[in-house]
C-alpha cells in the first residue's frame, strides 16, 4: 500500500540546519526540529519486516532527512499494577532511561545528549510505549542505549528514590488541580474493584513504598517478543534495520506474565460533587459507549465529532461556548480501551453556572439520540475526517506512532488506505442508530469539583 506525505520543506532551510548539525551545535534542540519538518516523498511503502529473532515491524523508508525514529509498545499497561502497588508501570516508564548495564544515570543521560538522540517511555491502561528519535550517522550507537534501556535497566537506589520524590511531587500538585481531582474521581465512580478505576500515577502512599525488586518483577513480566509492536520511520533500509531490532529486542523472553484484565461496562448515572476552594467548577462526564473492535465504532466516531468532537464546529461548542458563554473549551471523545469503550467528555465552568452547562450537555446528548445530525452536519464532518487525516502522517515521529497505535488495534498498513473510504461511507443512518444505542435512555456518570454549594 501507499502512504501519501506533505511537500519537502525549503531545500534552504534543510541545508542550513545539517549544517548546523555537522558543525556540532545544534544538540537535543536541533534533532527535535529535524523530527518537525515532513517528509519530501510523495509515496512511502509501508514494508513489513520480521527479524530472525522472530520481531514484526512496519518500516516507513525516507531518506530525504537523515533522522531514525523508532516508536514501540508492549501490549500490557497500568491495568497491571498490583492491588496496592499502584503507580509501578508509571515508574517504571520514568526509571529505564536512569542508568542501564555499566551506565549510571548520569553517564547515561550524558551518553545520550552526546548522540543527540531522544529517549522517551510512557505507560498507558493497556500498553507500555516507547520511542527513540537519532541521527542516522549515530544509528548504531543510539539503537545501543536503547537496547541497554530495554533488557538491562539499573533500578539503582538513588535514581528511583528520585523517580519517586519526582511522582509524588506531580501526586500532590494534582491534589491541587480540579480537573486531576475530577478525572480520578470520575474513574473511581465509573469503575469500582476494577483496575480501570485505579490511580495509574499511583498514590502518595502506594509509589512510596515502590523498590527496585518491584519494578525488576514489572519488567521481566511486560517486556517480551510476543506482546511487541515496533514501528521505524525514517533514513534506514530494512537490511539495516533487522540486525539493529533483533540488537535491542532479540533477548527479551517469549510471552510476557500479564495478569488477565476483565471486561466491564462503566457505571453509569452517578453524580458527585466534590466541594474544592476554587472559583471555577471543574465538570466531566462520561458514559459506555464502544470499543474499537465494534463494527459501529467509526459512526461512532463520526457522531462524536459532530455531538463534542469537532471542536468549533460541535453541537456542545456552539451550545455551551458560542451561544452563552458558559465555557472557555467543552468536548467530547471516544476512549476505546482494550476492555471497555466509553465517551467522555469535560468542561469548566463559572461555579454558579455549573448547573445550567450540566443541563444544556445533557439536552444536548439527548437531542443526539433522538433526532440526531442534519445531512449537512454528517457531510461536514465527513469533509473535516477525511482531510485532516493526513496531518497525522506529516512527520517521522507522527508516522511511527499512528503505526504503532494501528498495530495494537489489530489493523493492518492497508487500513491507512482504506481509512478515508470507511468515513466516507458512514450514511445518516449509520450514525442516528449508533448514536440511539449509546445515548438513548443513558445518564452518564458525573463529577464536578468546585465551589460547595455552588
Amino acid at each position: 500500500m501507499r502512504l501519501f506525505a506533505r511537500a519537502d520543506m525549503a531545500a534552504e532551510g534543510r541545508h542550513s540546519l545539517f549544517r548546523q548539525l555537522g558543525n556540532g551545535i545544534a544538540g537535543l534542540a536541533g534533532l527535535m526540529l529535524v523530527a518537525l519538518y515532513p517528509f519530501s516523498a510523495n509515496a512511502t511503502e509501508i514494508q513489513e519486516v520480521t527479524t530472525p529473532a522472530g520481531i514484526n515491524a512496519w518500516l516507513v523508508e525516507d531518506h530525504t532527512v537523515p533522522i531514525v525514529a523508532i516508536d514501540f509498545a508492549f501490549q500490557g499497561g497500568s491495568a497491571q499494577d498490583p492491588e496496592g502497588k499502584e503507580g509501578l508501570v508509571n515508574l517504571l516508564s520514568r526509571s529505564l532511561d536512569e542508568g542501564a548495564g555499566d551506565l549510571d544515570s548520569q553517564a547515561f543521560q550524558a551518553r545520550m545528549e552526546d548522540l543527540v538522540m531522544q529517549l522517551s517511555f510512557d505507560e498507558g491502561r493497556d500498553a507500555f510505549y516507547g520511542s527513540m528519535r537519532t541521527l542516522t550517522p549515530n544509528a548504531t550507537d543510539a539503537f545501543e542505549m536503547l537496547r541497554l534501556a530495554v533488557t538491562e535497566p539499573r533500578f539503582d537506589d538513588e535514581a528511583i528514590n528520585r523517580m519517586k520524590t519526582q511522582t509524588i511531587s506531580g501526586l500532590r500538585q494534582d491534589l491541587k488541580d480540579p480537573d486531576a481531582i475530577a478525572a480520578r474521581r470520575w474513574s473511581e465512580l465509573a469503575f469500582p474493584g476494577h483496575p480501570y478505576g485505579r490511580p495509574s500515577k499511583g498514590t502518595e502512599e502506594t509509589v512510596s513504598k515502590l523498590a527496585p525488586a518491584d519494578l525488576k518483577m514489572m519488567h521481566e513480566r511486560l517486556f517480551a517478543r510476543g506482546n511487541l509492536k515496533v514501528a521505524v520511520v525514517g533514513d534506514i533500509d530494512a537490511a539495516t534495520l533487522i540486525p539493529l531490532l533483533d540488537k535491542v529486542f532479540g533477548a527479551l523472553p517469549a510471552a510476557p506474565d500479564l495478569t488477565p484484565v476483565p471486561e466491564v461496562e462503566p457505571k453509569s448515572g452517578i453524580v458527585e460533587a466534590v466541594a474544592f476552594n476554587v472559583p471555577q467548577t471543574s465538570i466531566r462526564f462520561g458514559l459506555p459507549a464502544l470499543k474499537r473492535s465494534d463494527p459501529d465504532f467509526i459512526p461512532a466516531f463520526v457522531m462524536n465529532h459532530i455531538l463534542g468532537g469537532g471542536s468549533f464546529s460541535s453541537w456542545l461548542y456552539e451550545e455551551v461556548r458560542e451561544k452563552r458563554g458558559l465555557a472557555y473549551s467543552v468536548g467530547s471523545y471516544l476512549v476505546p480501551f482494550d476492555h471497555a469503550g466509553l465517551l467522555m467528555g469535560a468542561t469548566g465552568t463559572r461555579a454558579e453556572k455549573a448547573g445550567e452547562t450540566l443541563k444544556i450537555i445533557d439536552e444536548q446528548l439527548t437531542r443526539m439520540a433522538s433526532d440526531g445530525p442534519s445531512e449537512e452536519e454528517l457531510a461536514k464532518a465527513k469533509s473535516y475526517l477525511t482531510g485532516s487525516y493526513a496531518l497525522r502522517f506529516d512527520t517521522s515521529g507522527k508516522i511511527a506512532n499512528q503505526l504503532v497505535g494501528l498495530q495494537l488495534e489489530g489493523f493492518g498498513p492497508d487500513y491507512i488506505e482504506n481509512r478515508n473510504a470507511t468515513i466516507e461511507a458512514v450514511t445518516l443512518d449509520q450514525v442516528k442508530a449508533v448514536a440511539k444505542r449509546i445515548l438513548d435512555g443513558k445518564k452518564p456518570t458525573v463529577v464536578t469539583v468546585g465551589p460547595k454549594g455552588a
